[in-house]
């Protein structure tokens, strides 16, 4: 299968398995809630994460539908970050993907609830995953938990904020950035993992993947912040002009260089698997991207 053929298959599923969390409740008297959280969950975007799950579960010999609880809660959770991120008190974005920020139509209170909603209800999606060890779904939350929580994303927003005032060296970016965006792409590579049955040294091949595809990714991410537009990206751009970015610190060219370094070394980590192909080819389209 043809790489896009491919990835509009696991768009279509994960798709289906998205729209399909909550469903069951939209007669529930907290109908609001769902509609909140449906808004900017069922927005659309590239899916990035639950394709990393379904293809790393593959790899492993597993069948990719079996990562899909996985693949759905991590990107609850990403959704989740997006709505708080938009809100005044963060980065007071008024559109995301196109359209209206969740707060923006739902009022601030709903729009963190919404978000407080798809956090706590990705743990009890992911419980749904049947593992060929079910003993190893403890495992799995905990990772997803650590990914997620204060020594993860939420750590990495933290040091963010701490750092408005001030500039940052290198280094301290390389921290904060793996840990706000790189985190949550680690988080569905090992959970593809062990959703397929992999080794241990697999599941640390896919962290160090993850790790580098993560930042190859936050650095396209600040570029496409100063040369993209709004009508690419669905959001205002130039909003990071004054935030410790990766473009503020070592300028485009050489972010395009640190893409370009950072996205091979990714797709030499897969060398722990048969067929990379296809997320080779993920890591290079993630390059080379324009939203």
């Amino acid at each position: 299968m043809k790489f896009e053929e491919k990835t509009q298959a696991y768009r279509g599923m994960i798709e289906s398995y998205l729209a399909s969390i909550y469903a069951p409740f939209t007669a529930e008297p907290q109908k609001p809630i769902f509609e909140a959280a449906n808004y900017s969950l069922l927005a659309g975007g590239k899916r990035l994460r639950p394709i990393l799950a379904l293809e790393f579960c593959r790899m492993c010999g597993g069948e990719p539908e079996r990562a899909l609880p996985f693949g759905a809660a991590v990107e609850m959770i990403h959704t989740y970050s997006l709505i708080h991120d938009d809100l005044p008190c963060m980065d007071n974005d008024d559109y995301r993907r196109g359209r209206l920020t969740n707060h923006k139509v739902y009022g601030e209170g709903m729009a963190v609830l919404a978000g407080d909603a798809l956090l706590t209800d990705a743990f009890a999606v992911a419980t749904r995953a049947e593992l060929p060890e079910p003993g190893k779904i403890g495992e799995a939350i905990a990772a997803l938990s650590e990914c997620a929580g204060s020594l993860g994303m939420i750590g990495g927003q933290v040091l963010d904020i701490m750092s408005e005032q001030r500039q940052c060296t290198k280094q301290e970016v390389l921290d904060i950035q793996s840990r706000k965006t790189g985190k949550l792409i680690t988080a569905p590579c090992v959970l593809g993992v062990i959703a397929g049955g992999g080794t241990e040294a697999q599941k640390e091949a896919a962290a160090r993947f993850a790790a580098l595809l993560g930042l190859a990714f936050q650095i396209r991410d600040d570029m496409l912040d100063v040369i993209g537009s709004q009508a690419e990206l669905g959001k205002a751009t130039g909003m990071d002009a004054e935030k410790n970015t990766f473009v503020r610190l070592y300028g485009l060219d050489k972010c395009a260089e640190l893409v370009e370094r950072y996205t091979q070394e990714a797709v030499a980590a897969l060398d722990a698997f048969q067929d990379k192909d296809y997320l080779a080819a993920l890591a290079k389209s993630l390059t080379d991207r324009r939203t």
